[in-house]
């Protein structure tokens, strides 16, 4: 029999939908569901992780580990490297939380361009602000609207903002085809023109050593005045820090993150004392309905992996074979 660890916290009815798809006398599935409880867990073969992280030392700690499944399209959490030295595979759910991250994107960027949190703050504070933003006030229609990462996420931003009116440019260091970029409307240009020309920017790129504060001040500095910049991928592809200068400073509109470098930020945080800069906990791919789609992938993965079939969504090939 199986033994699976659904670890972590989950929206409604997630174990009972896997227990549900997993016949019972080939899988035990079992809820760990605090930080206590995971760090003493000894005996998982399969792993879902959502909210905790899997380092070298929780992999060392499960000796009969054999595979290591992400919650979500990012991976950092775990490290592939120990993961591949004892041969455990690593899966992910590319694409699954594509709508749910796009829309708060978008989100971000209508919240940010209308001055939603200044006018909720103004208001609070009794000062009737009809006209206080009028000429700092901005739609999304006719904007510029510059994709970093051409995945689906990116991909899907693309649609929505078409909704409104506005252009896309992208940049990818794995070019789309030309189909692709026909189909959705993404032209692609260098990263730094991509910078220059953009009225929003938004990040959609996994956080790796090559894209760590791939927007810093050289960078922030590039952007036309008055840009507004938007993270909903990982925190630490921007410098925090100088973003918060670049708003502070007037030279950014404003911004949007749902995923920042010091997280989670406490309530003194300097990201957090500018009405322009909205911050959301890490919420992009949290809905209740999320798991309808990831739910089936797992399920997918388990049973490929279990009776022997290739496993589609593996991230760590090039560990695994050079293991």
């Amino acid at each position: 029999m199986h033994r699976i660890i659904l670890a972590g916290t989950y929206p409604a009815y997630t174990f009972e939908k896997l227990r549900a798809a997993l016949p019972e006398q080939e899988f035990q599935l079992i809820a760990v569901d605090t930080a206590e409880k995971y760090a003493e867990m000894t005996d998982a073969e399969i792993m879902i992780l959502r909210i905790f992280k899997a380092p070298r030392e929780i992999i060392e700690r499960n000796p009969r580990l054999k595979m290591i499944m992400r919650w979500g399209a990012g991976f950092d959490s775990v490290d592939i490297e120990a993961a591949g030295e004892r041969g455990i595979l690593v899966t992910n759910t590319p694409g699954a939380n594509a709508n749910a991250v796009s829309e708060l994107a978008v989100l971000l960027m209508l919240a940010v361009g209308r001055k939603l949190f200044c006018h909720a703050k103004s208001l609070r504070e009794g000062v009737w602000s009809k006209n206080t933003y009028l000429n700092s006030s901005f739609s999304l229609f006719g904007k510029t609207v510059g994709i970093i990462g051409g995945g689906n996420i990116g991909r899907q931003v693309a649609e929505k903002v078409h909704a409104f009116g506005a252009e896309t440019v992208y940049y990818d260091p794995f070019r789309l085809s030309e189909e692709m970029e026909q189909r959705f409307r993404m032209k692609y240009v260098p990263l730094e023109e991509l910078l220059c020309a953009s009225d929003i920017i938004t990040l959609h790129v996994p956080l790796l050593e090559t894209t760590q504060h791939m927007i810093g001040e050289k960078q922030l500095a590039m952007m036309k005045q008055g840009t507004i910049v938007i993270n909903t991928a990982r925190g630490g592809l921007i410098d925090d820090s100088a973003l918060y200068r670049a708003v502070e400073s007037g030279k950014l509109a404003g911004a949007g993150l749902d995923g920042v470098e010091r997280e989670p930020l406490m309530p003194e945080d300097e990201l957090l004392q500018n009405p322009n800069i909205i911050v959301t906990p890490h919420v992009g791919g949290g809905t209740a309905d999320i798991g309808d789609v990831i739910v089936p992938m797992l399920v997918q993965d388990i049973k490929d992996f279990c009776e022997g079939r290739d496993v589609i969504h593996i991230v760590n090939r090039k560990q695994l074979a050079s293991k």
